[in-house]
């Protein structure tokens, strides 16, 4: 006997159906389930047949089963009531909770909806990849493919057309496990733009994005220093928060190293610990002696940041190598200086609180770690306040620090200062502002004599200043049409007043790199740091100049000082600040739509208008294809003793070229053009490179491939100059 509905929507209500339509075979089964028992299973179809014989539903024309969130798609679809197995054909559609969907010409299921077999299967990834087999069977929500392949790449181009995944993954059986959100493979190869390049044994890999334990892609690297280096980093994830990176590095002319890289996330912030460690020889640098020593060598990194409640957090960072050489040997940093901090700090609307510790590591050649300084510990307080009388903001702020060295001076100071600040608008659109400053510190140094430029000494033991100061400063800015867009001009005149301050007797630690820039031209104190400060009356004035017009932007910033006093200047020959009258100093960006940004930097002299400081950046081009340009020239005629203001001259240029939608030409190189009229005491003689780089690379949607030759020229200890030729491969999902 044959039972058949028309065209049905009964969401929720096949359970019921069912139950009415074999109501007969089931009043004879004692343990047969109520209908309102059964497992619901929502459906909708054309037609729905029931073969009370054989006890056979059978549901035809765009059936669609849905049970426990699995979605079952199909042109036809029928229940075997007694084995319980449910066979879906015709375009068929199994779609999980999960997001994942599998396609095939047949599928024979279980009455669950969750586990079966089926005949040319692709299972779609709710990520996007792709897993296709000529038959699989799903058994404990596992999947089992036979004779698969697996890609994440686009099987469709820009137009729509089928077209080859760019990389993809063949072998005999693939396993795919939701619960452990991994595929495994065996007898797997991998496939690149349609050949075959190297097999897989044990390959397995998460199903999506979230990452999983497992082997990551393998470098490789040649240089000079090492030779051919190979290194498998393994990627263990310990928890949701936690991940553990093992790289072992073997090199052809070393022995090998290892890297450990950890990182954590916890409720109040993170931290991230790194290690690189091997035994190697090294040749210490700064001696005569060219022999070598072999011993354990070493760089640890670790740095977090903690957010312990919305104003108080508490960041470190710690970097320590065991020699000067390491670094660059293994090609990690190119620091000269590794610099190591912890610092609590707490902010509020109107205060702001550091207590900080710093010390410093030195790797140039030459430089004593004994002169290097540990900063600890360094306080910093201020408050801000409304002023009720006159208006405007009150700043005050209490500042100590101690300067520690080992074979060095030792400086400690201590301040307390205000700041007052008063903005007001005139009726004619002048901005006038108004400055009030107040300090008073007090100073303790020895050991004095080990500092060797007299100018940083200050006098041994106890030493106290106060400094007060009073500035005006008005600007007008105009503004008006110009080349269909609109120009403001902006001049603005500074009057400072600060009565004559002892400052040579008072060591100098922070206030050392002075030079007048477009940056300080206003400051009420242009040396940087606390330990210097300018004294006397001064009038400082410029202009500012901009252009909005269609397409184009231009701002420019030129100005100059005058010092109204005669006294001898603080300020070292060569900062544009020495005589009564400073240089000119300027800058000026230049921006067209997206396409070009050019800014430049300068000094000219005062007497002779000679270019004293030249620095240009500019970047032509799109975010695929462009040209960047760096040039600096520092001809200030610095006097030779202040080691922190040496003259030089460089140029750096670098530039990528996209072509062929998904390949690009990338280079850059630094060199040295200073010569003896920038630096009398340089060995350079006017074009000494420092280092090229040149690559060509490959980057789509799932992968990425990369070719680099980088030439570094400069020898330091075992660091040699040489070549070094990286190869770099990364395929999305693949490798973690």
């Amino acid at each position: 006997m044959r039972f058949r509905s028309g065209r049905l929507l009964l969401l929720a209500s096949l359970p019921l159906w069912l139950g009415l339509a074999a109501a007969p075979a089931q009043a004879a089964e004692a343990d047969t389930p109520s209908v309102e028992q059964q497992p619901q299973i929502d459906f909708e179809a054309d037609t729905l047949d029931y073969d009370t014989e054989l006890d056979v539903v059978t549901a035809s024309g765009g059936v669609r089963m849905v049970r426990d969130g699995t979605l079952l798609q199909a042109e036809s679809v029928s229940w075997d009531r007694k084995s319980g197995k449910v066979t879906a054909k015709g375009n068929v559609r199994v779609r999980t909770p999960d997001g994942d969907t599998a396609y095939g010409d047949s599928i024979e299921l279980s009455d669950s909806l969750k586990d079966g077999v089926v005949e040319n299967l692709l299972i779609v990834l709710a990520d996007g990849g792709r897993l296709a087999a000529r038959s699989g069977s799903r058994g404990n929500a596992v999947t089992e493919l036979n004779y698969a392949a697996y890609s994440p790449c686009a099987v469709v181009d820009d137009k729509g057309c089928p077209k080859e995944p760019v990389w993809k993954i063949t072998a005999r059986k693939v396993t795919h496990d939701p619960a452990r959100n991994r595929i495994s493979y065996q007898g797997a190869r991998l496939e690149l733009f349609g050949l075959p390049v190297v097999a897989l044994p044990g390959l397995s890999h998460p199903a999506d994005n979230r990452g999983g334990t497992g082997l990551l892609v393998p470098d490789l690297r040649y240089t000079r220093n090492n030779g051919l280096e190979i290194s498998a980093p393994y990627f263990m994830k310990i928890g949701p928060n936690r991940d553990l990176t093992v790289t072992p590095h073997i090199y052809t002319q070393v022995l090998p190293a290892l890297e450990l890289d950890y990182r954590a996330l916890t409720g109040k912030g993170a931290y991230r610990v790194n290690s690189f460690m091997t035994y190697s020889s090294r040749i210490p640098t700064g001696s005569p002696s060219t022999s070598r020593e072999r011993d354990f060598r070493g760089y640890f990194n670790a740095f977090g940041k903690f957010q312990l409640s919305p104003a108080l957090s508490i960041k470190s960072a710690v970097r320590v190598v065991t020699d000067r050489t390491f670094l660059r040997r293994y090609d990690i940093s190119r620091d000269d200086r590794l610099r190591s901090v912890i610092d609590v700090e707490n902010v509020t609307k109107s205060s702001y609180f550091s207590l900080a510790g710093w010390g410093f590591q030195t790797l140039r050649p030459l430089e004593s770690q004994g002169q290097v300084p540990i900063a600890l510990p360094a306080l910093d307080y201020r408050l801000r306040l409304k002023d009720p009388a006159l208006g405007g903001m009150l700043e005050m702020q209490a500042n100590t620090l101690a300067i520690l060295r080992t074979n060095g001076q030792d400086t400690q100071r201590a301040f307390v200062g205000a700041r007052w600040d008063l903005r007001k608008l005139t009726n004619i659109g002048q901005e006038l502002q108004f400055t009030g400053y107040a300090r008073t510190d007090l100073y303790h140094s020895d050991e004095n004599a080990l500092t060797s430029v007299s100018l940083y000494r200050g006098q041994s033991g106890w030493q106290s200043r106060f400094i007060s100061a009073a500035a005006a400063e008005i600007r007008w800015p105009f503004a008006g049409p110009l080349a269909g867009g609109t120009q403001r001009l902006t001049p603005r005149l500074q009057i400072v007043a600060s009565p004559g301050t002892s400052n040579l007797k008072l060591p100098n630690e922070d206030a050392r790199s002075v030079d007048l820039e477009d940056s300080n031209l206003f400051a009420l104190n242009r040396f940087p740091g606390y330990d210097r400060w300018e004294d006397g009356n001064r009038v400082t004035y410029g202009f500012d100049w901009g252009l909005d017009a269609p397409g184009v932007s231009i701002l420019a910033t030129v100005g100059q000082s005058y010092r109204l006093t005669s006294k001898p200047s603080l300020f070292p020959n060569g900062t544009g600040l020495t005589s009564r009258t400073s240089d000119i100093i300027g800058r000026a960006t230049v921006k067209f739509k997206k396409l070009v940004s050019v800014t430049n930097r300068f000094r000219l002299d005062k007497d002779n208008l000679a270019i004293r400081r030249a620095e240009i950046d500019a970047t032509i081009g799109t975010d695929q294809t462009y040209v960047t340009l760096g040039y600096l020239r520092l001809n200030r005629n610095v006097t030779t003793a202040l080691e922190d203001l040496r003259d030089r001259e460089e140029i750096r240029l670098g530039g990528r070229v996209h072509f062929a939608k998904y390949w690009s030409v990338f280079g850059s190189t630094i060199v040295d053009l200073t010569g003896k009229r920038e630096d009398p005491l340089t060995t350079a003689d006017g074009y000494e490179p420092v280092r090229h780089r040149l690559g060509l690379s490959y980057d789509d949607d799932c992968l990425s491939i990369g070719l680099t030759w980088k030439r570094d020229y400069d020898n330091s200890g075992d660091a040699r100059r040489g070549n070094t030729y990286q190869i770099r491969v990364s395929l999305r999902n693949l490798g973690r």
